[in-house]
């Protein structure tokens, strides 16, 4: 395929966003991501980012190796550049002076990013997009300022934890792109990662080592290990927490470093108690390595009661209709069924389908709303998580979409029912006949998930276990005529009120026993809808003037300057505890 062709396919691409002919998948999936992030396509007009971080690892290992390569460059017009992650442009070398003053008129110099966000489809970004070497000649540049350029990347990634750390790019003019770009870009990208592995100082390695050591020694038990910038988990504990479980250990570990005890006890956000014991012996000082036991306690609780598993991991409840909900999703799991919940917002309808994906399933679990799907790039973001083997994927609030994105949705998930797993929330009633007709017969069933209000005996567990993950501990519970109160209020907003009420409290008190003046003025009430900002405003201002003059309702309508009628309306209205 001619340049000219590629220019006649991208200028009817940029009109109508039509592909007609053959284009290499890189670059026409790079395409409509520029064109989904609205990247001018005619002009590069970028803003300069910030001053390059010269004496970074990757600037050092880079340093020698750009310079060997310029240098064998010197007779053709090409540069070779370096970039960040995020294709910030660290180094420039080239030989050619008419080169670089091209290279200036489009901003690819030291400090401008070159990154698909700002610049469209290029050798640097979509390198770093797509975390594979890329080669962009000539019109397959999205920008027409760029046209005239060739481009050849490749990925830098640390050695030792994975992480991407940037590109190496050679550009040259149009003429001189070519596959040995490409190839001489790769090689390039090897002999700086092998620099980078040179790099890695002592500690580093030590901890590696120990930290192989420590998983040889403790087979089957879940292991950490911290360093000054490098955390290492063994498959062990990332199969058994979830995200949230992992990062709270991760805090838990590090205070551990420097503690004398080399054993402590700690509760993890979804409920669990894990025993902490440091295990390594040969690091000195260099890092601490943790191996990490589930106590007696929590797996007496899990066992205790019933002959079923207990609630999904980070939910908590022990009403039979959160329990039979709950379990109804985990058994479509068991089975890998596509499965749609139900319920009011704020009732946990996707921390449901997340638990029982991470119970059940294995791999990362993606979530998709409503805003994600209304544009194009949220779409390919959706397509290209189907497109993995054994996929886990949450579409949420699916009867808030248009009848366009639910016709979206049913061609992208036709054909794949058996390639992975979807789970869908929607509200309680009113689906819109899209949604009926047409996305729903996909789910094998519609569990509904109860309102708060419906299973009030479930605060007795969710409120210890929403201090637990807002305090982290156990230092802050509620006294039981504060419970009571709890047990009165109507949850309009369900578990997710409940959240925000218990984190009002931890920002004001962080130990000790929360009694009922303590708990925010909405608990005063009784209502079971959700107040506007001005009637929340008005009755927080009555609870507390009730207080303040305990409850003495002509004071209190004294100090707020009504009179004894109104605030008894007020109170009325509000449905005020008093």
């Amino acid at each position: 395929m001619t340049d000219f062709d590629v220019l006649t396919m991208r200028q009817r691409f940029l009109a109508d966003q039509e592909l007609a002919g053959e284009l290499r998948d890189s670059i026409s999936m790079s395409w409509r991501r520029s064109k989904a992030l609205a990247v001018d396509s005619d002009t590069v007009d970028l803003a300069f980012i910030r001053e390059p971080e010269l004496d970074s690892p990757l600037a050092a290992a880079a340093r020698p190796v750009m310079r060997d390569l310029a240098d064998g460059l010197a007779s053709d017009p090409i540069s070779v550049i370096l970039t960040s992650h995020d294709g910030v442009v660290l180094s420039r070398a080239a030989a050619a002076s008419s080169l670089c003053h091209d290279l200036d008129s489009v901003h690819l110099a030291p400090g401008f990013s070159y990154s698909e966000e700002f610049v469209g489809t290029n050798g640097i970004g979509t390198t770093l997009e797509t975390r594979k070497p890329t080669m962009v000649i000539g019109a397959e540049h999205y920008c027409e300022s760029l046209v005239n350029l060739a481009c050849a990347g490749a990925p830098i990634f640390d050695p030792v934890s994975g992480a991407l750390l940037g590109a190496v790019d050679l550009t040259g003019w149009v003429q001189h792109g070519g596959g040995l770009m490409s190839t001489l870009a790769v090689s390039a990208a090897a002999r700086i990662e092998d620099r980078l592995l040179e790099q890695a100082s002592a500690s580093h390695i030590a901890l590696l080592n120990e930290f192989a050591a420590v998983c040889r020694r403790h087979a089957g038990v879940m292991v950490v290990a911290l360093g000054d910038d490098l955390v290492l988990t063994n498959q062990k504990l990332r199969q058994r927490l979830d995200s949230d479980d992992q990062a709270t250990l991760l805090d838990y570990a590090a205070d551990c470093v420097g503690a004398v005890s080399r054993s402590r006890v700690d509760t993890l956000p979804s409920g669990t108690t894990v025993r902490l014991t440091r295990v390594d012996t040969a690091l000195d000082g260099m890092g601490a390595i943790f191996a990490v036991h589930v106590t007696e306690a929590t797996l007496r609780r899990a066992l205790a009661a019933t002959g079923t598993p207990t609630t999904l991991p980070g939910l908590a409840g022990r009403s039979s209709s959160w329990r039979r909900a709950t379990s109804e999703v985990r058994r479509a799991l068991e089975t890998s069924q596509w499965i749609a919940v139900a319920g009011e917002p704020g009732v946990g309808r996707c921390a449901v389908l997340r638990g029982a994906a991470e119970l059940k399933r294995s791999g990362s679990v993606r979530s998709f709303g409503p805003g994600d799907l209304a544009t194009p790039a949220g779409m390919t973001h959706l397509e290209d998580e189907l497109d993995r083997d054994g996929f886990n994927v949450i579409l949420r609030d699916i009867d808030q979409l248009d009848d366009a994105t639910v016709e979206q949705l049913v061609d992208l998930l036709s054909g794949r029912e058996h390639d992975g797993w979807v789970g869908v929330t929607l509200g309680p009633d009113n689906t819109t006949t899209a949604v009926e007709g047409l996305l729903l017969p996909f789910f094998s069933r519609t569990v509904t998930i109860p309102a708060l209000r419906f299973r009030l005996d479930d605060l007795d567990d969710l409120v210890p276990l929403l201090l637990r993950q807002l305090s982290r501990g156990d230092r802050l519970t509620l006294s039981p005529a504060a419970m009571r109160q709890l047990a009165k209020f109507g949850w309009p907003g369900n578990v997710a009120q409940l959240r925000e009420i218990l984190l009002s409290v931890v920002r004001q008190q962080y130990s000790g026993v929360v009694e009922v003046d303590d708990l925010p003025p909405v608990c005063r009430t009784f209502a079971r809808h959700r107040l506007s900002r001005i009637e929340a405003l008005e009755r927080d201002e009555i609870v507390r003037s009730l207080t303040e003059n305990h409850f003495n309702k002509q004071k209190a309508a004294q100090s707020l300057g009504i009179s004894r009628a109104t605030i008894y309306r007020k109170i009325k209205q509000f449905r005020i505890a008093t």
